[in-house]
């Protein structure tokens, strides 16, 4: 991204109210480049929603200002800002064909009937349903109708597409397929994509950035390797991925290394991300693929804590194992499935650790 691209979209101190007190957003300040897909995580109610609809239109900021390509159009209408839109209801008109529903976006804007069908057919091609233009909706499966949903949002080539849980009433094969088709479509045609979704997953694989909201703020922006790896808060750590947490207080923080007590006496290192002084309450944080069952590959004077083994699952390419470990019994490890690997026993009890840059002490 060159600095001239890195404010295509930009949110500059956004606030929504419905209802003149509560604040739905409060205070957005966010940056989208020219050709980036970012995707709005969040909860239902978070304000991910509110934040697409005031940047197509339908809704307006009760305060501060939307800028695109450095125009502000807070007063433009939906019809008059040229973005893409793709629902998660498809909203395309049942009387007409498929061929039909394409064009009605170049007809409004007045695009002649030769170029108009040279459109359409490069997008049916675009999104492999070139022999569907003689159809109607009804005729289509929900799949095929969300091609055509995103071939119509592409059909007078914006430079900006919003999505709004566009695959969520899809089964989880083709959600997966079409993952893959959006992100590739939207990388090639360098078109801006703003994406939002409740599924982690979703915003993981699809996106160049993630911005996680709840309760109208954004929590953590960043790309999906550092959001996941790294953090910055509870809620962040919690929404994304499968997470473990153990209470406990700080003892003492030295070089960059956080010695947490947790809540039954054990002791454990951590990386400090929310806390600053002995006597802080934590939660930390630790992702179950990044938990060692084998002592031999932790750094030495490394704390290990005691476990006892609940649970033990084989899912084909790892084995998901459930332990009890200072008090919590939803604590989660994954390891691989491989020849070497150690297969864990319900009762068995086992010492485990892992290394303190993979262990986070975030905000109690």
């Amino acid at each position: 991204m060159t600095e001239a691209d890195a404010g295509f979209v930009v949110f500059d101190r956004v606030q929504k109210s419905y209802d003149g007190e509560t604040l739905v957003v409060k205070d957005l300040n966010l940056s989208i480049g020219k050709g980036e897909f970012l995707t709005m995580l969040g909860p239902s109610g978070s304000g991910k929603t509110t934040c697409l609809m005031m940047l197509a239109g339908f809704e307006s900021a009760t305060h501060g200002e939307i800028l695109l390509d450095g125009h502000p159009i807070n007063n433009i209408p939906p019809h008059k800002r040229g973005i893409g839109m793709v629902f998660q209801n498809y909203a395309l008109f049942p009387h007409m064909t498929v061929a039909e529903n394409l064009a009605f976006p170049l007809e409004v804007r007045k695009i002649g009937k030769s170029e108009r069908e040279a459109k359409v057919k490069r997008a049916l091609e675009m999104v492999q349903m070139g022999a569907f233009g003689g159809r109607r909706p009804a005729q289509l499966s929900g799949g095929q109708q969300q091609r055509i949903a995103l071939a119509r949002a592409l059909v007078f080539e914006p430079e900006l597409v919003l999505m709004d849980e566009p695959l969520g009433a899809l089964d989880k094969q083709l959600r997966e397929h079409m993952q893959f088709e959006i992100t590739r479509l939207a990388h090639s045609l360098g078109i801006t994509t703003v994406y939002v979704t409740h599924d982690q997953t979703e915003a993981l694989t699809m996106s160049d950035r993630v911005a996680v909201f709840d309760d109208g703020r954004i929590q953590q922006l960043a790309p999906p390797d550092l959001l996941y790896e790294a953090p910055e808060n509870s809620f962040v750590a919690q929404f994304i991925g499968e997470n473990n947490t153990l209470e406990g207080t700080v003892e003492n923080i030295t070089d960059g290394v956080a010695v947490v007590r947790l809540d039954d006496g054990e002791l454990i290192d951590a990386k400090p991300v929310n806390v600053s002084k002995p006597g802080e309450r934590t939660l930390v944080s630790i992702r179950p693929e990044r938990v060692e069952i084998d002592k031999s590959r932790l750094s030495p004077g490394v704390h290990t804590v005691h476990a006892e083994v609940l649970e033990f699952i084989y899912m084909g390419d790892i084995y998901r194992t459930r332990l009890r470990v200072a008090g919590n019994e939803d604590f989660v490890i994954k390891t691989r499935n491989a020849p070497d690997q150690r297969r864990l026993r319900p009762g068995e009890h086992i010492e485990i650790g892992w290394l303190p840059e993979d262990c986070r002490a975030l905000d109690a």
